[in-house]
């Protein structure tokens, strides 16, 4: 089998999962899709009214929801779309267009290692998403060093450990209550010092409303920036797909805090409200860098904007 034929089969097999992750989700905004698809090609006031309510049901959010229809409307109008297909396709290319707008490419450093600071709640799948990056990357070749920064949890040391052992990788940690910032400091010298490609650091993922713990996760992006001054890299926040419209207002908070690179949305196999990353894209103007969709490592991909919307659909 080609290299070509191995991608592309991946690809395949990929985004058969992400239409069945996506399941959930795509049931909840059927109803209106149906309006679109099997209605008059006119889009009335009822059908916009079905797919408004389908929308929010989503979880995409009011205001997003408003800027959808308002597109959807022009667009009918000024290209006279007359077919049903037609503006079911103006749909889908609003909503890719929404979803591509903050999309960029990671900002990579002049010299190894870059460093990813990596945020979230309890429960958010942040120490998982670590732990499936460090395989991916490392089946591509990198060397990458763990940092077990979440100190004030014996069990999520215990996590990453056994996330090391099962990829081959060095983790640096300490015993648990340790001051988190030392770990980060030491991980980023041992990345320096061995050649490490990324330094992968977990955080503690208490509360985003304790101001005293988002001062910590503060001071640790400041004690890495000792090390290299120009590290973390990127700080990519973790959330829960499945808290729905509660993931906007935790990003908002940690953006404020740490100014977010980008995102990880975890979970979105075993919910009905993944269009809240269509009202998070627009509401922190983002990147989305990986959705997950399973427990697999592989069900873990880099975020592509016209998949996931075909999937929904």
């Amino acid at each position: 089998m080609s290299e070509t034929q191995e991608t592309e089969e991946t690809s395949s097999g990929f985004f058969s999962k992400l239409k069945k992750g996506l399941s959930k989700t795509r049931q909840s905004l059927a109803g209106g899709f149906d309006n679109i698809i099997h209605g008059k090609a006119k889009v009335e006031t009822r059908n916009l009214e079905d797919l408004e309510e389908a929308l929010l049901i989503g979880d995409v959010g009011f205001e997003t929801t408003s800027i959808i229809l308002e597109k959807l409307k022009k667009g009918v109008a000024d290209e006279r779309l007359r077919t049903q297909e037609e503006v079911f396709e103006q749909l889908k290319n609003i909503m890719v267009d929404m979803l591509e707008t903050y999309q960029k490419a990671p900002v990579q450093p002049d010299s190894p290692p870059k460093v990813i600071l990596v945020i979230g709640v309890n429960g958010s799948g942040k120490t998982t998403t670590i732990g499936k990056l460090s395989q991916k990357w490392t089946e591509e070749g990198k060397k990458v060093i763990l940092a077990a920064g979440d100190t004030f949890r014996a069990a999520a040391i215990e996590q990453l450990q056994q996330w090391a052992d099962r990829v081959g990788v060095f983790i640096v940690k300490q015993k648990s209550g340790s001051d988190p910032s030392a770990v980060a400091f030491d991980a980023v010298q041992a990345g320096k010092a061995r050649g490490a490609d990324i330094v992968l650091v977990d955080t503690a993922g208490r509360l985003q409303t304790n101001q005293n713990l988002m001062a910590e996760l503060v001071k640790i992006k400041r004690v890495i920036g000792k090390v290299m001054p120009e590290a973390p890299h990127e700080t990519l926040l973790v959330l829960d797909a499945s808290i729905g419209q509660n993931s906007v207002s935790q990003a908002k908070l940690f953006n404020e805090a740490l100014s977010i690179d980008g995102l990880v949305m975890t979970k979105l196999d075993g919910t009905s409200k993944g269009g809240v990353l269509l009202n998070i894209t627009q509401e922190l103007k983002l990147p989305v860098r990986y959705i997950g969709i399973g427990e697999k490592t592989e069900d873990l991909q880099e975020f592509d904007p016209k998949a996931f919307v075909e999937a929904l659909f």
